[in-house]
């Protein structure tokens, strides 16, 4: 999920390109709309800033918080960003970044995800 329109496209077409279904929202509260219709969901990608009153933290505690098998990836181009304010699994992505280390972080945090997930079941 990034707010900026052409950003979101081309790391949509890149993550499709690498295998993964892609599904976009421009904000939190469409992104938790999505969220709340599907449960094939691996992994968000997220812009710490959003428009509306929900930023991208707050996704992605949420998403820790209800959803913990779901792998999170927060981005930002702010120099501010406490990464202490992100959940504990997130991984962070300052921008800019590059399409291929972007492909690479979500399949590590999927990939993360499902070895914890193998963990904890055995």
């Amino acid at each position: 999920m990034e707010d900026e329109p052409l950003i979101r496209l081309f790391l949509a077409d890149a993550l499709e390109d690498a295998g993964f279904a892609v599904l976009e929202a421009g904000s939190v509260l469409e992104a938790v709309g999505i969220l709340g219709l599907r449960t094939d969901v691996d992994a968000i990608f997220t812009d710490v800033d959003m428009p509306g009153g929900l930023n991208g933290i707050d996704l992605a505690r949420m998403v820790a918080s209800v959803s913990p098998h779901i792998g999170i990836v927060v981005t930002s181009g702010r120099a501010d960003i406490d990464r202490s304010d992100l959940p504990a699994k997130a991984s962070f992505l300052p921008k800019p970044y590059n399409t291929i280390v972007a492909v690479a972080t979500v399949e590590n945090v999927i990939q993360h995800n499902n070895e914890a997930i193998a963990r904890t079941a055995s």
